[in-house]
Formats: structure tokens, C-alpha cells, sequence
């Protein structure tokens, strides 16, 4: 469990309510049930017209990785993929089949067994690449769906004060009351704002994020297995494979130099 996802909308609104209490303003000011729908309403429909049904549902089903996220281990992965070459190199490629059902993750499995199958390295490469740029193409929509959303919500937040200010206008005779329409008014700005950066704009962020992850994770089995199928050195393709994570250990020794000679 991600903790930092909640523990920030907490933060965000935290700070919001906490400002109010501190400027002397009490919390039922901010408390405008027309505004939230308003708001809330206006930015839903605005989403819902720029994207497919499926892709909304995408949206909101993939929130929970942004609370919930997928378990990605690269340095497993390297593991398997050298130990996997060590394997290929002394006994060959087909012995790998042995080893299938203890691969969990999915792109490694089904990369593995097309090299069982003796499918050319290229055509292996081809394949997942295609599994890959669709996976990524069909996960970037949620991100892209609550990126939209935070661009919408502000704006529908000045509608619903301009509508708050209208109504006010209504009443002018009314001067003992004017100062508190006003301040209802702004409230759905207010809306706007805190729904884009601290709900929607993180949260496309964050599912960016875990998406990039994801895709490196499946780039080093791409790169593992198209390595191996070369019969590289092991110790050459856990060098490689490690410079997709930062961790190669030329890297760190050139950095132990740099602290030495400091």
C-alpha cells in the first residue's frame, strides 16, 4: 500500500482547512453542497464527453494503483534473466522450459516460452514490443483521463462562481447580506482548484509513474532475453541490465573512485 497517496490528499486538504481556521474563518463556510455539485458534476461531464466509456472505466478501475500498487521487482528480474543465461549457455535454450512455472510475472513467461518455442530472436523482439507499446498505450489513457479532469475542474469552479455572483446581483438591495453571497461564490473556485491539484493532477502524476515503472520493468526482460538468446555473457548481460535501473556496477565504482579521490 502506497501510503503517501492518501496521507497526501490528506495533507492537501489538511492545509486548506487549516489555513481557513487560522485567517479566523470557520469550517461550515466552506461546507457549499451547490458548489460541490456544481463542481464535482460539471467536471465529471466534461471528462465524460472527451473520452469512451471504457476508457472512464479504465480510469477508475486503475485508481486503486495509485493506493494499491503493482508489485515490480527489478532486481528479481535480473536475477532470473542471468540466472536464466547461465542456464542457456551450459544446457541451452529449450532446458529454460523447466523453469517456466516459477516465473509469476507474465511478460517474463511469455518471453521465455517463445524462446523455448524456437522463435527467432527478432520475431521474439517484435512480438513483445507489440504487447508492450499496446499495454502502454492502453494504460497512459487513465492517466491522460484525470490529467483532463484537473484541466476542466478550475474552470468549471468560475462557472459556478460567476453563477454565485449572479445571484448575488439578484439581491443587491439586500447590502446586509452581500459580503457573505460573495464569499459562497468564490467557494466553487475554491472547488475547482483543490479537485484539479490535489485530487486529479496528482493522480495522473502518480499513474504516470507507475506506468513508467511497469515499462522499464518489461524493456529489461525484452533486453534479457534478446541478450541470452545471443549467448552474451551473463556477467556482461547483469552489467547491462543493471544500467537500466542505475545500479551497474561500473556506475558504483566510478563513484567510490570520485569519493576516493575526494
Amino acid at each position: 500500500m502506497d501510503v503517501t497517496t492518501l496521507v497526501g490528499v490528506l495533507v492537501g486538504f489538511g492545509a486548506v482547512i487549516g489555513g481557513q481556521l487560522l485567517e479566523g474563518g470557520h469550517i461550515s463556510a466552506l461546507l457549499q453542497p451547490t458548489a460541490a455539485i456544481i463542481v464535482l458534476g460539471g467536471t465529471t461531464g466534461a471528462t465524460m464527453v472527451s473520452f469512451p466509456p471504457s476508457e472512464l472505466l479504465r480510469a477508475v478501475r486503475n485508481v486503486s494503483k495509485a493506493i494499491f500498487p503493482i508489485a515490480i521487482d527489478t532486481e528479481e528480474t535480473i536475477r532470473l534473466l542471468v540466472e536464466f543465461a547461465n542456464k542457456a549457455r551450459k544446457n541451452g535454450l529449450i532446458t529454460l522450459e523447466q523453469d517456466l512455472k516459477r516465473v509469476s510475472d507474465h511478460f517474463l513467461r511469455r518471453g521465455v516460452e517463445l524462446v523455448v518455442d524456437g522463435v527467432e530472436a527478432e520475431e521474439v523482439r517484435l512480438v513483445l514490443e507489440i504487447e508492450l507499446a499496446s499495454y502502454e498505450e492502453s494504460n497512459k489513457g487513465s492517466a491522460e483521463v484525470f490529467e483532463a479532469a484537473g484541466g476542466f475542474a478550475p474552470t468549471i469552479g468560475i462557472i459556478g462562481a460567476v453563477l454565485g455572483l449572479i445571484h448575488v446581483m439578484e439581491h443587491l438591495s439586500d447590502t446586509a447580506s452581500l459580503g457573505a453571497g460573495i464569499a459562497v461564490a468564490f467557494v466553487a473556485t475554491i472547488y475547482g482548484l483543490m479537485t484539479a491539484n490535489i485530487v486529479c493532477i496528482p493522480l495522473s502524476t502518480k499513474l504516470k509513474r507507475r506506468l513508467k515503472e511497469q515499462i522499464l520493468q518489461r524493456e529489461i526482460v525484452i533486453e534479457g532475453l534478446m541478450s541470452l538468446m545471443k549467448g552474451e555473457n551473463p556477467r556482461m548481460i547483469e552489467q547491462k541490465l543493471r544500467g537500466f535501473n542505475g545500479t551497474s556496477q561500473a556506475g558504483g565504482g566510478a563513484d567510490e573512485q570520485k569519493k576516493k579521490g575526494a
